[in-house]
């Protein structure tokens, strides 16, 4: 141990390629003061030794439920019960299976499940992309989602069978920084507060089987939410139509047009005490959609179009309007124009991101800009990025900014203007 308050971490490793990678992540662990205890499966030591796993964690490593240098032969019950997390990287589709489904036939999977209620179990999956798209890893995913385990990604990119897609394991220094907004009373930094987020796509109907949509996905309004949370907010999630799993602990409100999400934003207002504005909200909807299915013909056809509320806006004009972060994904001039929309908006905090980049993938690249003027992040998984936004937005927050009136002549702005 590093000391009686270090944290303490079950870190499980299963049998899949990206095993590797988890000898980075408990070297990144230790570094963090974090004590690790590494549990392996049998397929897990094909990829990386037991030897070079004690070597790092500075502890011993068990793979067998019979090992007798366990008390009373109870690994299950010895390894988890003093704990304050269990993380499993990498998680292949089999221990998914597992989990999702109680079956507790070796080590690792038995103590996931001997764990006690208070202790939180996190999978970083690791696979490849058929195995990761099939139907029954899908349903086992949203399973353990239900159930309360933490799902940490998986990624997309190029993979060892030399496919490209999404079941790549999260980097190393990604799932650290998500096991610390967990493991780090310090990192929750918003208990107690209240958070209201939006995100998806809005869809205006044209008629019955016909509308107006985006290509958003969703994945930053659903990271952003569980980044919250993690930060110990009390956290609402408004979403349109997506395929995303609600994040758990997270109550999720599912609407499809704009106005339907501008009824739920202010039904769920009131005593809220941070609004991000992530949803990729229709611009326009059709003034009179029709009843029935409009049928084709040679004439050219014109539809009426009105503006839809700017939810944001109208957020931000309350007299007790919550400190709000509004989002500007652009297709060009990215940093210019959403420093433009914070300014019209007037509100503390805008997140720029190129809408080329962003719609539809696992990573991001964004600016925040607040009355200081401009913070480039680093390119990240949606996870990653989200953390260091609501990181960004609390510490505004809790330093007394609200939404107030923006000027361009504001010296702090200026100066990066003229930059």
């Amino acid at each position: 141990m590093t000391g009686k308050t270090a944290k303490r971490v079950v870190l499980g490793i299963t049998g899949g390629i990206a095993a590797y990678k988890t000898a980075e992540l408990t070297r990144l662990l230790k570094k963090a003061g974090i004590d690790v205890q590494v549990v392996m499966t049998d397929a897990a030591t094909q990829f990386i030794t037991p030897v070079t796993m004690q070597a790092l964690s500075g502890n011993p490593v068990f793979v067998n439920a019979w090992d007798d240098r366990i008390a009373n032969n109870m690994g299950h019950i010895e390894l988890s019960r003093n704990a304050d997390a269990i993380l499993v990287a990498p998680a292949t589709a089999d221990f998914l299976a597992k989990l999702a489904n109680g079956f507790a036939n070796d080590l690792l999977s038995t103590l996931c499940i001997a764990r006690q209620p208070t202790c939180p179990l996190l999978v970083a999956p690791a696979m490849n992309r058929e195995m990761w798209e099939n139907p029954a890893t899908q349903r086992n995913v949203a399973q353990l989602i239900t159930d309360g385990v933490v799902v940490l990604g998986p990624d997309a990119g190029d993979q060892a069978c030399g496919d490209t897609g999404m079941g790549r394991m999260l980097e190393p220094d990604v799932l650290l920084g998500c096991l610390k907004e967990i493991l780090m009373p310090a990192s929750r930094i918003l208990a107690g507060k209240r958070a209201l987020v939006t995100a998806g796509p809005t869809f205006e109907p044209i008629d019955p089987v016909r509308g107006i949509t985006n290509r958003s996905s969703g994945k930053m309004g659903y990271a952003i939410a569980e980044a919250l949370k993690n930060a110990g907010a009390d956290v609402v999630l408004v979403s349109g139509p997506t395929s995303l799993p609600p994040p758990s602990g997270v109550k999720n409100i599912s609407i499809k047009t704009s106005s339907q999400m501008f009824d739920e934003v202010k039904a769920n207002l009131k005593g809220v005490d941070l609004f991000f504005a992530v949803a990729a909200v229709a611009d326009y909807t059709p003034a009179t959609p029709k009843t029935q299915k409009i049928k084709k013909s040679t004439e050219n056809m014109t539809i009426d179009l009105i503006p839809t509320v700017d939810i944001l806006s109208w957020v931000a004009s309350q007299n007790d309007a919550p400190f709000c972060v509004g989002f500007a994904a652009e297709s060009e001039n990215v940093v210019e124009y959403a420093r433009k929309k914070r300014e019209k908006k007037q509100i503390p905090m805008i997140v720029a991101n190129s809408a080329l980049e962003a719609i539809g993938s696992d990573s991001n690249r964004v600016t925040i800009i607040d009355e200081a003027g401009d913070h480039a992040l680093t390119v990240a998984h949606k996870a990653e990025v989200a953390r260091q936004i609501v990181s960004h937005a609390a510490n505004l927050f809790l330093s007394g900014k609200r939404n107030q009136p923006v000027g361009v002549t504001s010296p702090a702005l200026k100066s990066v203007k003229n930059a």
